[in-house]
């Protein structure tokens, strides 16, 4: 997308603005499946916590791709945008044993993460297909809380546990149908990814009726010109001539199985704030926009980079900024951060706000959520209108006048 077309996407729709580009997602989903078109059975499964517009998600489906969900929410959002119950995987955390029925019967397949539900759900349901979580034990990610593959982490069913795995299955004669492992995201050597692999080819060796092995994702993508990113193209080589010297091991051709999230909709995304006010102190000058971490939280939240730029300035005199937000509080997007010359009023974008972005707002303070749009075939289509002052009400309760008050 061009600066000329985000400024009339302000202009139109107002600030602050979410806008994804589709063309951007249907290239990165044809990088991804190129890389690995060695593997005669490839299944994408967009992990919609990234990103989870009912738009996004039959865009998604459109291509070709699953949908890897977390909550019943998800699975319901994803059932809603059209995709067929097999074609949704529903991995959950920590959520209850009712929770993960009440999604079974739905159609959905099952990926259990944790040794207590797992005997629970097949002394029930002991001809439900169903997928194990296994955590490697390796630590992977470019922060600690996206971290998950690692001795401490809550996620997976340790690789240590195996024999009390395999136990419970020969006990409930469950049907295990695939394995997963996710070891955290913003992964930069393939070597570690390739080192997990192995631990899951091993894992996998103790079960028989397997039809795919589901590799997780956690691919990095650039936050700023110059910056690394994972290589999938060489990933996709050695961990495609792996996988299937694994399946002729095994003695069937497996799926393999992927869910990007970032990887499909960050670099898609931009989002856009107008300046407010500048404000020039002792010893920093700053840009207050009409936004907040209750919009963006990722630099606030894990520290992250968004490239800024001033699209009604793009040629000015660069000057160091720090840009930050209107949340009566520390809410800071951008420390002395080199931008061209800001004026109250310009509008700046935010790249690589496509994952974890909207998805992470909340209306912190009573603001509103921001639109979104979706720019398709050179045109920008509203998928969901900014929050009104009846939205901020609408599941709130007064008292009733016969209660009074304190």
């Amino acid at each position: 997308m061009q600066s000329k077309d985000l400024l009339q996407l302000a202009e139109q729709f107002g600030s602050p603005l979410y806008v994804y580009d589709a063309e951007k997602i249907q290239s990165q989903y044809n990088r991804l499946t190129k890389a690995f078109s060695k593997v005669e059975n490839l299944r994408i499964n967009y992990a919609m916590k990234a990103l989870s517009n009912v738009a996004i998600l039959q865009l998604l489906k459109d291509m070709g791709s699953g949908l890897d969900t977390v909550s019943i929410q998800e699975v319901q959002l994803g059932l809603h945008a059209g995709y067929e119950p097999d074609r949704i995987f529903f991995t959950p955390n920590g959520v209850s044993l009712e929770e993960i029925e009440e999604v079974a019967a739905l159609g959905v397949q099952i990926n259990i993460d944790n040794l207590s539900i797992l005997e629970q759900f097949g002394a029930k349901y002991p001809n439900a297909p169903v997928c194990i979580r296994i955590n490697p034990h390796v630590m992977a990610g470019g922060n600690e809380n996206i971290s998950v593959g690692h001795i401490d982490s809550k996620f997976g069913i340790s690789v240590h546990q195996l024999p009390h795995l395999v136990r419970i299955v020969e006990n409930t004669n469950i049907n295990i149908v695939g394995i997963h492992m996710h070891t955290g995201s913003d992964i930069l050597d393939i070597e570690v990814f390739l080192y997990a692999a192995e631990i899951l080819f091993d894992a996998a060796k103790n079960f028989k009726n397997l039809e795919f092995l589901d590799f997780g994702s956690g691919f990095k993508v650039p936050y700023k010109k110059d910056d690394i990113e994972t290589d999938i193209e060489e990933l996709g080589r050695k961990l495609s001539k792996r996988f299937n010297a694994f399946c002729t091991e095994y003695g069937k051709d497996l799926t393999l199985i992927f869910e990007p999230g970032k990887f499909l909709v960050s670099e898609a995304g931009y989002f856009l704030a107008k300046v407010n006010v500048v404000k020039q102190t002792t010893s920093t000058v700053f840009a207050g926009i009409d936004s907040g971490f209750n919009h963006l939280i990722r630099p606030m939240f894990y520290g992250s980079q968004h490239h800024i730029e001033n699209i009604s300035n793009p040629k000015g005199k660069e000057r160091f900024y720090s840009v930050v937000g209107y949340i009566c509080e520390t809410d800071t997007f951008a420390s002395n951060r080199r931008i061209p010359e800001i004026a109250e009023g310009d509008i700046l974008c935010f790249r690589n706000a496509g994952a974890y972005c909207f998805s992470m707002s909340s209306n912190y303070n009573s603001r509103y959520k921001p639109a979104e749009v979706l720019w398709i075939k050179g045109e920008g289509h509203l998928i969901r209108a900014h929050e009104t002052f009846d939205d901020l009400l609408r599941n709130q309760i007064p008292l009733p006048t016969t209660v009074g008050t304190v």
